[in-house]
């Protein structure tokens, strides 16, 4: 027989299993009465501020857990029933407290939204938001908490915000909609994440996973104390996204009061620059930016200006530091700063902002200049080496400049073959719509410089100074060339070209007819001096003094060398020189000359023509 206390023991567990059953059996009926049919819309209304419209009917479930399922909910604006709803999902799955239910009361603990979709517009801001509610719980708490910011700004008593229970939010498939004045327009697709915000007291946190244009995007953001933010307070925020094109993260303090603030460390970086600027869709044509980039540092500023100290970056595969300031006042956004490299591309750091001539020398594309239309530059580099295509440069100095259809770049300091060098390109496309390149090289191994430009490796081996100034029509390069105007001229010293030999030249030229030069045998010619200068009109250079020095003899030239196909026109003429001659020479025309010849040809592949001695030379 079992005892009285094992019997008054099966009677307490069969009384329990009966009030469970009990209060099972309870939950749908009085969460039918009173929650589904009264409550949830309501609730739902009370929190967001909006109006909530449950199209579908609602069904409760009690197991596994205990929730409602709400079929087509629509949330609109108060007294705008005719308007798109500011969200819409197919389906809302609340999962509820099931003792609030049975005291009559409503508690979410999560909140599923299948295939939302949320509607933002301009709202005077950078970033598209929803129409924002005219109430609602959710409101009254920021203005709540916004009196406790007020109130001390710097550290404010968050125990006296409201710490309403919240839960946690889910989404699937979801989209965003941007609605302007042409209509609706996707932004984000594919949405699914998760969010949770257990009481407005606690921290945040939102991870989703979307698509924007075309890419497949990941974000995660957090933030300690998300009520005093919205508040207009302070809190530690991070924020990471990444994607195939772009990775970003930022990690500090930041607030959304007045201009907003941000102090923190920020860090952004992209395996193709060409990549992310084409997925961007900023009005801005990639042009030759190739290669990875990456940026870091100490973010610190508001809306109208920022700061970015101790930058680290690297630009196809070159690092470098320094100080970037951002200025958000003006029309257009603003970048200034000083950076340093170790070693710097200059051909790839150029053509993050306009578009250069390929690398197989190609002059025929376009200027492209659309950053003068969206940002205004001020930039100074240095580098402890650098390259420009085949050039290698040393200790170089330069600045990139662009406002308002202005761009100026310039290398104001170098060293390269042995010498110094400067350049500098400007693009006007203010008025007159021009370009111009300006080259000074000053005591530079003229050989190696040749062999470095395309000129070949048959220039003479001397120190040279070197000018080039040519402006023309920015249209593009090519036509920029064909049709400019300037100066050319190179002064070399004492040297010799290893190449040719003059005396098997004259003998040649002696017998007439056209011969290619070179078929001429090696040999050395020895000079003392060598100039050239030229005015360069319509794309044309036309000699205005051609002279190489010799002991004995001087070799002059005049014609004219276009510089768009590497043609060349040169009538030559080898006079006699007396070495203990003056430093003014005998008039040419009292001269005869020991041999007279055209070249003609293109540059690399040039023909001579003996000249007979009864036609004039010019």
């Amino acid at each position: 027989m079992p005892s009285k206390a094992a019997k008054r023991t099966i009677w307490i567990f069969a009384g329990l299993a009966v009030f469970a059953l009990g209060f099972i059996a309870l939950i749908p009926y009085v969460a039918s009465t009173q929650i589904v049919r009264n409550r949830i819309a309501s609730e739902l209304s009370a929190w967001s501020g909006y109006r909530v419209v449950l199209s579908g009917i609602p069904s409760l479930h009690v197991w596994p857990s205990f929730h409602a399922e709400l079929a087509d909910v629509s949330l609109q604006e108060w007294g705008r029933p005719d308007e798109p709803p500011v969200l819409r999902a197919e389906r809302i799955d609340i999962e509820l407290s099931p003792i609030a239910a049975l005291r009559g009361e409503i508690a979410f603990t999560k909140v599923a939204l299948l295939r939302p979709v949320l509607r933002v517009s301009d709202q005077d801001s950078a970033i598209p938001f929803p129409v924002p509610p005219r109430g609602g719980r959710m409101l009254r708490a920021i203005e709540t908490a916004r009196a406790v910011v007020d109130e001390n700004p710097a550290q404010p008593d968050t125990a006296r915000m409201p710490s309403d229970p919240l839960g946690a939010l889910e989404f699937v498939d979801g989209r965003v909609l941007r609605v302007d004045a042409d209509g609706e327009h996707e932004v984000l697709s594919s949405i699914t994440g998760r969010g949770a915000w257990n009481t407005l007291q606690r921290p945040a946190s939102v991870s989703l996973k979307a698509i924007w244009r075309g890419e497949g995007i990941a974000v995660e953001a957090g933030v300690q104390q998300p009520l005093a933010l919205l508040a207009g307070g302070n809190s530690r925020v991070s924020v990471s996204l990444s994607s195939s094109p772009l990775t970003g993260s930022f990690e500090g303090l930041a607030t959304f009061s007045r201009r907003g603030f941000v102090d923190g460390v920020a860090k952004l970086s992209s395996p193709s620059l060409r990549r992310a600027l084409e997925w961007s869709r900023a009005d801005i044509s990639p042009g030759a930016v190739t290669g990875n980039a990456s940026i870091s540092g100490r973010l610190i500023g508001d809306a109208q200006r920022m700061k970015l100290e101790g930058a680290q970056l690297s630009f196809g595969g070159h690092p470098g530091n320094g100080l970037l300031d951002f200025s958000f006042a003006g029309a257009m956004p603003a970048l200034s700063g000083t950076l340093a490299f170790q070693s710097l591309d200059m051909r790839a750091f150029l053509g993050a902002f306009v578009q250069l001539p390929d690398e197989q020398g190609r002059w025929n594309g376009p200027i492209e200049l659309d950053f003068s239309r969206q940002l205004q530059l001020d930039l100074r580099l240095s580098a402890a080496r650098a390259t420009a295509g085949q050039i290698e440069l040393g200790q170089l100095a330069a600045t990139a400049q662009i406002n308002e259809g202005l761009a100026a770049f310039d290398i104001s300091d170098s060293t390269a073959f042995g010498g110094a060098v400067q350049a500098s390109l400007r693009i006007d496309r203010r008025d007159a719509d021009q370009a111009e390149i300006r080259f000074l090289a000053s005591d530079v191994d003229f050989r190696a410089f040749g062999a470095a430009t395309g000129l070949g490796a048959a220039l003479p081996q001397a120190k040279a100074t070197i000018s080039a100034i040519i402006s023309g029509p920015a249209d593009n390069w090519e036509s920029m060339l064909a049709g400019g105007g300037g100066s050319i001229s190179v002064k070399l010293g004492q040297g010799s070209v290893a190449w040719f030999d003059l005396d098997a030249f004259r003998e040649r030229a002696s017998t007439g007819g056209f011969f290619p030069l070179r078929d001429m045998p090696a040999g050395t010619i020895a000079f003392e001096s060598a100039e050239f200068r030229s005015t360069v009109m319509s794309g044309v250079a036309r000699l205005d003094t051609a002279k190489v020095k010799q002991a004995r003899q001087v070799i002059a030239f005049t014609g004219i060398l276009p510089l768009v196909g590497q043609g060349i026109a040169l009538s030559g003429t080898i006079l006699p020189r007396d070495p203990a001659e003056a430093v003014e020479p005998k008039p040419t025309a009292q001269i005869a000359p020991l041999a007279a010849f055209f070249v003609g040809g293109s540059w690399r592949s040039p023909f001579v023509s003996p000249i007979l001695s009864d036609f004039p030379l010019e």
